[in-house]
C-alpha cells in the first residue's frame, strides 16, 4: 500500500503529540529572560551595536551579502585578518569560520573522519556532532557521560585513527568535562581529541577564553569549535587547529565549500564583539557571581534535582514531559521566560526546566524565580 509524504509527516507529527512532544514556535519576548544563551547581554548590547556601525562603513567591500562561497567571490582579507586574530586569542596556530555552530561539527567530522577510524564520544554531545559523525562513516561508540573508566575502555578496542569527541560545557546539563584526564587517555592511547567549546566561550574566567585554555591544554587537542551566537551575542562560528587543519577543511569540508559565506555585516559584528569581550574583563566574574547566588537561593528552598553545575546553565530535573511543561508555563505566566527540556531532547526521565543565568539578571529576579520554583515544585 502506497502513502503519501503527507500521511508520513501527519503520523509523525500525531505520534510527537501523543508523546506530549510536540515542538512549536513561541515568543516569549516580554517576559524575564531566563531561557537565552545571551549570557553576557552582548545580543542586545547597544554598544556593541553602535562599534559594529561604527566599523561597517569603514570596509571596502560588500555591505549585504557576500555575494558567493569562501573558494569563489566571498572571501576577503577581512575575513582572515579576522580568523588570525581570534586564532591568536584562543591560542590556536589557525582556524576556519563557519557560518555556524552546526556548520563547523558537521563540517568537521563529515570530513576529517574517515569510513575506517573511530570515534568515541560522550554521550551528551551537541546533534550537530552526532550528524557530522553519522556522515563520517567511521565506527562510532559512545561512552558513559564524564565516564573515564568506560572512556578507557573504548579506547583499548578502538581501530584505524581514533578521535574522541566532548563538549567543554555540556548544553544541556551545564557541567564541565573532566578534559585533564581526558587529555591523559587520549594521549596513552594516541587519540585525537576534539573539544566543543560552544557553551564555555565568552563564560569562562579567563576573559572568556574557554575550558581548554583555562586549563593550558590547546596544545593537546587537534581541533576545537568556538560558536559566535551564543554568550559572544553574534553568529557564526570557528574551528580552530593547525594549519595543516585548516588547509584540510577548505579542500574537502563540505558545509564549508557548498555554501555562500557569511556576509559583511556578520563577520563585523564577530570582529567587535571579540573587542567588547576584551574591553569588559571582569564581566565573567559578575555571570559567575549570579549563578552561585541562584544555587544559594535553590540550596536555601531545598529544591531537589538541580544538576551540579558551576556554569550559567542551571537545570532542574522534572520528570515527564507533561509535568515540565506544565512547570514552564506557569514560571512564564508569572513573567520569566525558563523552557522545558522534553524527551526526546533528553533522556526519558531527565526532563528538566533548563534556567540560563546572564549578567543582565538581578538578585532579585532570581530570588523572585527561585521562591515561585519552590512553592510550584
Amino acid at each position: 500500500m502506497n502513502f503519501s509524504a503527507n500521511n508520513f509527516l501527519e503520523s509523525a507529527l500525531r505520534k510527537r503529540e501523543e508523546q506530549n512532544a510536540l515542538r512549536k514556535l513561541v515568543q516569549n519576548n516580554h517576559l524575564i529572560d531566563f531561557c537565552s544563551n545571551d549570557y553576557l547581554g552582548f545580543a542586545n548590547s547597544l554598544e556593541l551595536q553602535k562599534n559594529i556601525e561604527e566599523q561597517i562603513h569603514s570596509v571596502s567591500f560588500q555591505l549585504t551579502g557576500s555575494t558567493g562561497s569562501r573558494l569563489l567571490a566571498g572571501n576577503s582579507q577581512y575575513v582572515e585578518q579576522l580568523e588570525k586574530r581570534i586564532a591568536t586569542f584562543h591560542q590556536a596556530a589557525n582556524g576556519l569560520v563557519f557560518n555556524s555552530g552546526y556548520d563547523a561539527n558537521v563540517g568537521l567530522f563529515s570530513s576529517v573522519i574517515a569510513k575506517n577510524d573511530t570515534v568515541i564520544y560522550d554521550e551528551l554531545i551537541h546533534a550537530s556532532m552526532h550528524d557530522g559523525i553519522k556522515l563520517s562513516g567511521a565506527s562510532a561508540f559512545l561512552f558513559k557521560h564524564n565516564d573515564l573508566a568506560h572512556l578507557e575502555k573504548r579506547l583499548k578496542i578502538a581501530t584505524g585513527i581514533v578521535f574522541v569527541a566532548v563538549e567543554s560545557i555540556y548544553s544541556m546539563d551545564g557541567d564541565d568535562a573532566p578534559l585533564n584526564e581526558i587529555v591523559l587517555l587520549c594521549k596513552k592511547y594516541n587519540a585525537n581529541l576534539i573539544v566543543d567549546e560552544a557553551h564555555a566561550t565568552g563564560v569562562t574566567l579567563n576573559n572568556g577564553k574557554g575550558r581548554v585554555q583555562e586549563l593550558n591544554l590547546q596544545e593537546n587537542i587537534f581541533a576545537r569549535i568556538h560558536t559566535f551566537g551564543k554568550a559572544i551575542g553574534v553568529h557564526g562560528a570557528i574551528v580552530l587547529g593547525s594549519n595543516l587543519l585548516r588547509n584540510y577543511l577548505i579542500n574537502f569540508s563540505r558545509s564549508f565549500i557548498y555554501t555562500t559565506a557569511l556576509p559583511t555585516h556578520s563577520l563585523v559584528a564577530i570582529n567587535r564583539a571579540y573587542s567588547l569581550l576584551d574591553e569588559k574583563k571582569g564581566i565573567q566574574l559578575e555571570l559567575h557571581e549570579l549563578v552561585n547566588y541562584f544555587k544559594m537561593c535553590i540550596s536555601e528552598k531545598s529544591i531537589a534535582g538541580l544538576i551540579e553545575s558551576s556554569s550559567p546553565i542551571q537545570c532542574i530535573v522534572i520528570p515527564g514531559n507533561t509535568e515540565v511543561k506544565k512547570m514552564a508555563l506557569i514560571l512564564q505566566d508569572n513573567g520569566f521566560d525558563v523552557r522545558p527540556i522534553l524527551n526526546p531532547t533528553v533522556a526519558k526521565g531527565k526532563e528538566r526546566l533548563r534556567i540560563c543565568i546572564h549578567v543582565f539578571n538581578t538578585k532579585e529576579q532570581i530570588k523572585n524565580l527561585v521562591n515561585l520554583i519552590s512553592n510550584i515544585i
